[in-house]
Protein backbone atom coordinates (compact mmCIF):
# COMPACT_ATOMS: atom_id res chain seq x y z
CA UNK A 1 0.00 0.00 0.00
CA UNK A 2 1.91 2.54 1.11
CA UNK A 3 5.41 0.95 1.04
CA UNK A 4 5.85 1.20 -2.49
CA UNK A 5 5.19 4.72 -3.69
CA UNK A 6 7.86 5.62 -1.11
CA UNK A 7 5.26 8.30 1.25
CA UNK A 8 5.87 5.68 4.13
CA UNK A 9 9.59 5.51 4.00
CA UNK A 10 9.95 9.06 3.56
CA UNK A 11 7.80 9.92 6.41
CA UNK A 12 9.21 7.06 8.80
CA UNK A 13 12.81 8.41 7.79
CA UNK A 14 12.13 11.64 9.03
CA UNK A 15 10.98 10.53 12.27
CA UNK A 16 13.90 8.97 12.70
CA UNK A 17 15.92 11.39 11.58
CA UNK A 18 14.12 13.77 14.88
CA UNK A 19 14.35 10.92 17.04
CA UNK A 20 18.49 10.73 16.10
CA UNK A 21 19.14 14.53 16.40
CA UNK A 22 16.74 15.30 19.49
CA UNK A 23 19.08 11.76 21.65
CA UNK A 24 22.18 13.31 19.90
CA UNK A 25 21.41 16.86 21.56
CA UNK A 26 20.42 15.25 24.79
CA UNK A 27 23.28 12.95 25.29
CA UNK A 28 26.54 14.89 23.51
CA UNK A 29 25.07 18.50 23.76
CA UNK A 30 27.23 20.90 25.90
CA UNK A 31 27.29 19.93 29.24
CA UNK A 32 29.70 22.54 30.87
CA UNK A 33 26.69 25.50 30.97
CA UNK A 34 27.13 27.50 34.28
CA UNK A 35 24.27 29.23 35.97
CA UNK A 36 24.78 32.49 37.40
CA UNK A 37 25.01 31.71 41.37
CA UNK A 38 24.39 34.43 44.19
CA UNK A 39 27.20 36.20 45.49
CA UNK A 40 27.27 36.31 49.13
CA UNK A 41 29.01 39.38 50.66
CA UNK A 42 32.84 38.11 51.07
CA UNK A 43 33.28 40.99 53.77
CA UNK A 44 30.57 40.29 55.63
CA UNK A 45 31.07 36.30 55.23
CA UNK A 46 34.72 36.49 57.02
CA UNK A 47 32.90 38.78 59.95
CA UNK A 48 30.85 36.09 60.26
CA UNK A 49 33.63 33.30 60.55
CA UNK A 50 35.61 35.81 62.60
CA UNK A 51 33.15 36.16 65.10
CA UNK A 52 32.32 32.15 65.02
CA UNK A 53 36.23 31.89 65.58
CA UNK A 54 36.13 34.21 68.60
CA UNK A 55 38.19 36.52 66.99
CA UNK A 56 35.97 39.78 67.24
CA UNK A 57 33.22 40.44 70.15
CA UNK A 58 29.72 40.75 69.69
CA UNK A 59 30.17 44.54 69.48
CA UNK A 60 32.72 44.57 66.99
CA UNK A 61 30.69 42.18 64.76
CA UNK A 62 27.15 44.59 65.00
CA UNK A 63 29.19 47.33 63.95
CA UNK A 64 30.66 46.01 61.16
CA UNK A 65 27.58 44.66 60.24
CA UNK A 66 25.89 48.17 60.24
CA UNK A 67 28.41 49.34 58.41
CA UNK A 68 28.50 47.19 55.44
CA UNK A 69 24.94 47.67 55.27
CA UNK A 70 24.51 51.20 55.41
CA UNK A 71 27.00 51.35 52.11
CA UNK A 72 24.63 49.26 50.09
Amino acid sequence: MFFRDGFFWGMHLIWWAIWFVALGWIFFGRSDWTYPEEEEDDTLATFKIRFAKGEINKQEYEESKSLLKSDK
